[in-house]
């Protein structure tokens, strides 16, 4: 049975931006295409990406994805023992990780010295103190929790609007990236997750790539997160997720 691009980027639930770059780069290349150039897919196809898919779950660059899948002297069993290393390790780390992740968005609304007036001037609408009770109970023990209320305590309104502008200038660009249909991996997107991250270590506490990769995966297991990015730009919550983790395997 032949599948079109659109068939196959739904089956698999990835986008066909992603599966139009897997083509370029020689990971996963259509059967067929029509007369008139379309990709047509084969089940054979599919099972392909079945695989680059698990490998990429597991957090293998995309090339490594290649020499594993094509390379018939290389040894799956060998990186998946030191994947599993990889995660063991994560894991003692994760419940500091998820603390420090999940407070990443509520962080600016804590302890804010700032009027009401101040306050609709740089927050709109939004209620900083809303979540703070909440966030307080669950992560006030974590030395994220800590280094960023002591370091917004001295935050005031002038450091706020920097804030604001800072991350609105990166949401612009990060969304220019996202229209010019540049995949999450590609150096442009990348960039801008590394910034990302930069910009949480500079306002609020120092992100690991290890924190940051668990960030990305709060942006679509919290709806709240997800809300947040999908109202910048839809389609944004996941892209900043897949160039987030690109970001951190390639700088690894």
């Amino acid at each position: 049975m032949a599948y079109t691009v659109g068939q196959v980027a739904k089956l698999a639930g990835v986008t066909v931006r992603t599966l139009h770059h897997y083509d370029e780069i020689g990971l996963l290349s259509p059967s067929g295409r029509t007369s008139a150039g379309y990709r047509r897919y084969d089940d054979a196809d599919l099972q392909r990406l079945q695989l680059v898919l698990y490998y990429r779950e597991l957090g293998f660059p995309l090339e490594e994805i290649a020499a594993i899948i094509d390379d018939p002297a290389a040894d799956p069993a060998a990186h998946l023992r030191r994947q599993h290393e990889l995660l063991t390790v994560r894991l003692k780390r994760l419940q500091e990780m998820v603390a420090a992740i999940e407070f990443a968005m509520e962080a600016s609304k804590m302890n804010i010295q700032l009027t009401p007036e101040e306050r609709f001037e740089v927050f709109g609408d939004v209620d900083p103190e809303e979540h703070r009770a909440e966030a307080e109970q669950r992560w006030g023990d974590t030395d994220a929790y800590r280094e960023s209320s002591r370091r917004v305590a001295r935050y005031g309104k002038e450091d706020w609007l920097r804030n604001k502008a800072e991350n609105e200038e990166w949401g612009r660009r990060m969304v220019a990236v996202l229209a010019s249909g540049a995949p999450a991996d590609s150096p442009e997107a990348m960039e801008l997750a590394e910034e990302h991250r930069q910009l949480i270590s500079r306002w609020f506490y120092e992100c690991s790539y290890e924190m940051q990769t668990g960030l990305a995966d709060m942006y679509l297991a919290d709806e709240r997160f997800t809300a947040y990015y999908e109202n910048i730009a839809p389609g944004l919550a996941g892209y900043l997720h897949e160039a987030i983790h690109a970001n951190a395997i390639s700088r690894a």
